[in-house]
């Protein structure tokens, strides 16, 4: 005789739990009849905190996924020589940003009431603490895997900006630096419950707090290393270099576009500390609003300017609009998300002509991408967004604005002062910089000792 209790059982609460979800929230009935009369409570508290787990554990997932995005950008708008390089570095971003976020980042972002100064620096520790489904939202492995996921994320808008001709010794030394160190405490200073949150400074899911902290540490990078051989002539001329295969640059920003939305919806469970329907998809939606308005206004500025529709600088534009709605796509109005994506593309084109201007050489555009559109992140989310309550009172408008843009500030000062110690400290000692000869070489070859084409090479060919 088959018993059918214990299948179907399982099935009846899934039913249970998804016919009482609203909008509103995730709330379910505080026991099923069944489970009544076998002496099993299912509470609504129960459920809660397995759903919102649940959902964050995916939202983890698709942040992840985001360094897939980042290696196939990099890789694509890079030489063909520097490609190993590349994905070894993005590798190990995750890495090492685990296992320092594990032993020192975590707490020192998160240190609840252990701060070594209060509001300025949290004291570090190490592990996850244990989970305990009666005094939390959702899991704290969760929501370690989920903040990590940022930490790498940051880390790695960097590789962009120094590729092609930083050692590999040292690009780990600057990752374990900033994912242990720099990203941690200033991320404190708002997520942490720091001195940016008590004057009311608002960053949703990281405009400023990891955008632009990565976007100002690739700078800091790009300017100690310098230009790569032949990216300008003697008389200063811009020589482009151009990438050896736009194919993985777009599926690569397509990657992107699809890991920020466990980036930006994601976050509404840390604030509201449960699942919200309404609230989630609202940010997805201001989301791939500013995403499409970065990519038209990025693409026709391109083309106005370089009489080209460049594809390259709509897939920035792209990201650049992903930036600048991050960290405010809770509390706009659909049309300023538009807007804002429209400026945060406009933006990227202009950055990177800025760039090339002052002949700071930034392969994939990092710092247009990351920094100034998430300074734009953080200045627009005081222009358009709703205004926080400090002290009792909600904020004026000038008053927001005023807080955005000096926490900005901060932030962005403290990732570029800090990295450049680190990078400017690295050159000193000679660690920073592949010889000229092993940069025309590859650093595929030459750090790595193996090439990501091999049939070329078999073949004769020269790879660029």
């Amino acid at each position: 005789m088959v018993r059918t209790g214990k299948w179907l059982r399982p099935l009846a609460l899934l039913a249970v739990a998804g016919a009482s979800m609203t909008l509103g929230g995730v709330e379910v009935f505080a026991q099923e009849p069944e489970a009544a009369a076998t002496g099993d409570v299912f509470s609504s508290q129960d459920y809660s905190y397995t759903i919102n787990t649940l959902i964050m554990f995916v939202c983890a997932v698709l942040v992840l996924f985001m360094q897939a995005g980042f290696a196939m950008v990099e890789v694509g708008l890079n030489s063909a020589k520097n490609t190993v390089n590349i994905l070894a570095k993005n590798v190990m971003d995750v890495s090492v940003g685990v296992l320092l976020f594990l032993f020192i980042g975590f707490a020192l972002m998160y240190p609840g009431d252990s701060w070594i100064i209060d509001g300025y620096l949290g004291a570090p520790g190490a592990f996850v603490a244990a989970d305990d489904p009666t005094t939390g939202d959702y899991s704290n492995s969760a929501d370690f895997l989920f903040q990590v996921a940022f930490a790498a994320t940051a880390a790695t808008i960097v590789s962009g900006a120094v590729a092609g001709r930083m050692k590999f010794g040292a690009y780990l030394i600057y990752s374990a630096i900033l994912t242990g160190l720099i990203y941690p405490i200033s991320g404190a200073w708002k997520w942490g419950g720091g001195f940016l949150d008590a004057m009311g400074f608002q960053d949703f899911a990281g405009s400023v707090v990891v955008h632009a902290v990565g976007g100002f540490a690739g700078l800091a990078g790009a300017i100690a290393l310098g230009p790569r051989l032949g990216r300008y002539t003697s008389d200063g001329k811009s020589v482009p270099l151009p990438g050896h295969n736009i194919a993985f640059a777009a599926l690569g920003v397509f990657i992107l576009w699809v890991g920020w939305y466990g980036f930006n919806p994601g976050s509404q469970l840390t604030y509201a500390g449960g699942a919200n329907a309404a609230a989630t998809t609202y940010i997805a939606l201001t989301t791939t609003i500013a995403a499409a308005a970065g990519a038209i206004v990025a693409l026709v500025v391109g083309w106005g300017l370089f009489s080209k529709p460049d594809l390259t600088m709509a897939l920035n534009g792209i990201l650049g609009g992903l930036v600048a709605i991050t960290a405010n796509c809770d509390r706009v109005e659909q049309w300023e998300a538009l807007v804002i994506g429209g400026i945060g593309g406009a933006l990227v084109v202009l950055g990177i002509v800025m760039l090339d201007k002052l002949k700071i050489d930034d392969p994939v555009g990092a710092w247009p991408v990351h920094g100034l559109c998430g300074v734009w992140g953080g200045i627009a989310t005081g222009i358009f967004g709703t205004a926080p309550e400090v002290d009792g009172a909600v904020l004026s408008i000038g008053s927001f604005i005023t807080v955005q843009v000096i926490a900005t500030v901060v932030i962005c000062v403290w990732a570029f002062a800090t990295m450049s110690v680190v990078f400017f400290g690295l050159k000193a000692v000679g660690m920073l910089r592949v010889s000229p000869e092993e940069e025309q070489a590859g650093l595929d070859v030459s750090e790595h000792g193996m090439q990501a084409y091999p049939s070329d090479a078999l073949a004769g060919q020269t790879i660029s």
